[in-house]
């Protein structure tokens, strides 16, 4: 039974390894969005500054990691066997949580879940203790966990919340109404005192958060502590002549070097302050271990009462520690997506957004756009246009997908981020007040973005629908660490022998599985029958891009009819499901060519507003097309699901008719557009009268055959409904078609946009 001690050491050392990964995955954004989504730097200039921070950190920490010791519970009322269980299952759910949260593309807290997954876990066994003793009861909790701790964290983590986000929004307001959007002149002028401001604030960060705690710390604590005043005023002397001479010599912006400086100050501070989340534990059962080993006592009866002694970190462990976090900083691909969650949320041009809006972001919208109201009757106009004049964005119109390419917000924004989380760091460290970094850094970028009106009416709901998300996922980590962490626990204490392997085969599979899914959707190639947005300046340029968007709807169209017909004949429900997912996905990518409209005109020169007119006629056939075929889907499914009568075999067969001679119109479209062959158009149009009096025949057979045979209401409604939906479907497709014919123009040459021409 002594060996289960090592394995589990063992087992806990191997997940440190990968809970540091997937820690650095996950608190990579706290340090690297700033300069990411300015691209003031180049990303390995970045990558390089980070590293640098994280490595150096590391190396320097040691002070945070009493938390895992006896931060959160009393360590003398455990004995070893049941600390080694509680360890053990804080490391299998912290590594868990944090790669699901990683997987999603959500930022969450590294502290929140280790000290959460500690507390669930010591609950749970404190629990088991007592029930098990006869003069305990629950009122005895309190005795085994260090409940002012817990709730330190919890007022923490409100109180960031709001304080970060609105420290931002007012230091934002302020930088933008000094230096406006159009700042490159006036940084000039007051780019030395920003950046004096800026680089102290910075620098009084990284000696106070960064280096607080370490070893070395106390080498300079005689220096630091007593006299903040004269070193943040000599700060701000140095670094305002070093950004003036930075200015001249160079001729670049002092915004570089800020973001440079933050970048390494924030990655710094993480791994100084926040390493014990990933490795806290693991010293903690290294150290227990060690010391039950020399006592020679049972492990059910040693107390470990050693853990309330400070014990200095392992400087090797510590180095290795290190170069596993620069390692994953460079080469993990979910540390890019959580990053991409928070540019998002906070770019300052339009995007794809990510996140749906719910009722909660909607009622926020709605009461911010009730108070801005309220605020323009009580200030007056003229200094609402004085202040509107600050907020100026340049004039540059770019489709949703060249603002993506660009930068997220200017350096002006990201010198803010990273300064201002700084110092709110920096003062939440001086009163002991339990901080988290990720959620200071992300409420931070959340205050700046809305101070500098990237939530706009456009974008509002979805952005504030995606911050309530992440705010909502926090206290879902919170609840989920205690209560996976409990359950852990208690089944480890259950039958550890048995228990131990199953649960680390299990978080295996898990990791395994969520890596393999996370690498397939990153790597996922644009389908080859997605569509694509227009860009041409002409209506023969756009009939040409467009070719092949029509030639992928009639494709995808027609597999969408046939399944729902091959759905119902068989009544399988499995097969209409999947077309239902099909016609969303193709009417989403309808949706989105139509939300790009706005640019696409925008690009256009005045003799050129033929395209458009062009351009949006085939867009809304497009989309009464997909609306059809999302109905048929739809009430296919329906029909089948809730186990209806079986259409009849005459109205199957004559579906099926139906679906043939669709099927061959689809077929010659789709080689028509595909080959370019537009005067293959008009003899399609010449044919569809045709298909036309085929479903309008079937339509007449279906009466006579209801007024004296048909006994099931749900199947007539399901025909008729099937049969008008197909003449809707034909009626879309033949104005598409005619429009085509009636614009196509063999003998002209497709324009295409200048910028475009200059490009190829």
């Amino acid at each position: 039974m002594d060996n289960i001690y090592l394995l589990m050491l063992i087992a806990i050392t191997v997940l440190a390894i990968a809970d540091i990964v997937v820690g650095v995955s996950n608190d990579a954004i706290n340090f690297l969005n700033s300069a990411i989504g300015s691209k003031a730097i180049s990303m390995r200039t970045i990558m390089i500054v980070a590293s640098l921070g994280i490595f150096i950190g590391a190396v320097f920490s040691s002070g945070m990691m009493e938390v895992a010791r006896k931060g959160i519970f009393v360590p003398a009322m455990f004995n070893f066997e049941e600390i080694m269980y509680i360890f053990m299952a804080v490391m299998i759910t912290d590594i868990l949580l944090l790669d699901f949260f990683n997987t999603l593309g959500l930022p969450t807290s590294t502290t929140v879940s280790i000290v959460f997954n500690l507390l669930g876990a010591a609950v749970v066994m404190s629990l088991i203790k007592i029930s098990a003793s006869d003069s305990q009861t629950f009122a005895n909790l309190g005795d085994y966990i260090n409940t002012k701790k817990a709730l330190e964290i919890i007022r923490g983590i409100i109180m960031s919340v709001f304080i970060a986000f609105t420290v931002g929004a007012i230091v934002q307001w302020i930088s933008r109404l000094v230096f406006t959007f159009h700042y490159e002149k006036k940084i000039k002028n007051f780019g030395a005192i920003f950046g004096g401001i800026s680089l102290a604030a910075i620098t009084y960060f990284i000696f106070l958060k960064g280096l607080k705690g370490t070893p070395y710390y106390k080498d300079l604590k005689g220096l630091l502590e007593g006299n903040e005043l004269l070193i943040i005023l000599g700060s701000l002397v140095f670094w305002t002549l070093f950004s003036f001479g930075f200015q001249k010599v160079f001729k670049k912006t002092i915004l570089l070097v800020v973001i440079a400086v933050g970048t390494f100050g924030l990655a710094l501070a993480f791994s100084g302050n926040d390493l014990v989340n990933f490795i806290g534990v693991p010293m903690a059962a290294y150290h227990s271990y060690e010391a039950w080993i020399g006592s020679g006592v049972d492990a059910s009866m040693f107390s470990m009462e050693v853990l309330d002694k400070k014990v200095p970190a392992e400087p090797l462990l510590l180095f290795i520690a290190g170069g596993i976090m620069v390692l994953t900083l460079w080469f993990s691909k979910k540390a890019k997506t959580v990053a991409e969650t928070e540019i998002s949320l906070s770019r300052q041009g339009d995007t794809h957004e990510k996140f749906e809006p719910n009722i909660l972001s909607r009622s926020v919208v709605k009461g911010s756009t009730w108070l801005s109201d309220v605020f323009s009757k009580i200030v007056p106009v003229s200094t609402q246009e004085k202040i509107g004049k600050s907020f100026e964005k340049p004039d540059v119109v770019l489709t949703k997908d060249q603002s993506i390419n660009a930068p997220a917000f200017d350096m002006i924004r990201a010198s803010v981020n990273l300064m201002v989380a700084g110092v709110l760091i920096a003062i939440a460290t001086s009163m002991k007040l339990p901080l988290s970094t990720t959620y200071v850094t992300f409420m931070v970028a959340m205050g700046t973005s809305f101070a500098d009106r990237a939530w706009g009416r456009e974008s509002a709901v979805y952005r504030v629908a995606g911050v309530l998300n992440v705010i909502g996922g926090w206290f879902g980590t919170a609840i989920g660490a205690f209560i996976a962490a409990g359950s852990v626990v208690f089944l480890i204490k259950w039958n550890p022998s048995v228990m131990t392997p199953i649960l680390l085969l299990l978080t295996i599979i898990l990791l395994a599985r969520n890596y393999l899914s996370h690498k397939k959707d990153s790597r996922k190639d644009i389908d080859e029958d997605s569509l694509t947005q227009a860009e041409s300046s002409s209506i023969q340029g756009v009939i040409h891009e467009s070719a092949n968007n029509i030639a992928n709807v009639v494709k995808r169209g027609n597999k969408i009819y046939s399944s729902a017909i091959v759905g119902l004949a068989k009544q399988d429900l499995v097969l209409l499901k999947k077309n239902k997912k099909n016609i969303v996905k193709l009417s989403e990518e309808i949706d989105e060519l139509r939300d790009n409209i706005f640019y696409f005109i925008k690009n256009l020169d005045e003799s050129s507003l033929g395209a458009s007119n062009f351009y949006i006629n085939i867009l809304g056939y497009l989309q009464d097309m997909t609306q059809s075929l999302e109905y048929i889907s739809k009430v296919s499914h329906k029909h089948v699901n809730n186990n209806h009568k079986k259409l009849k075999f005459n109205q199957i067969k004559e579906l099926k008719q139906i679906d043939q001679d669709l099927e061959s119109l689809f077929n010659t479209t789709k080689k028509a557009f595909d080959s370019r062959s537009f005067e293959q158009i008009g003899a399609i149009l010449n044919n569809k009268k045709e298909i036309f009096d085929l479903v309008t025949e079937k339509i007449q057979i279906q009466v006579e055959r209801t007024r004296t045979e048909e006994s099931s209401p749900k199947n007539t409604t399901l025909y008729f409904s099937l049969l008008l939906e197909t003449k809707d479907l034909l009626t879309a497709t033949m104005n598409l078609l005619q429009e085509y014919h009636n614009a196509h123009d063999s003998s002209v040459e497709p324009a295409t946009l200048a910028s475009n021409s200059e490009e190829e």
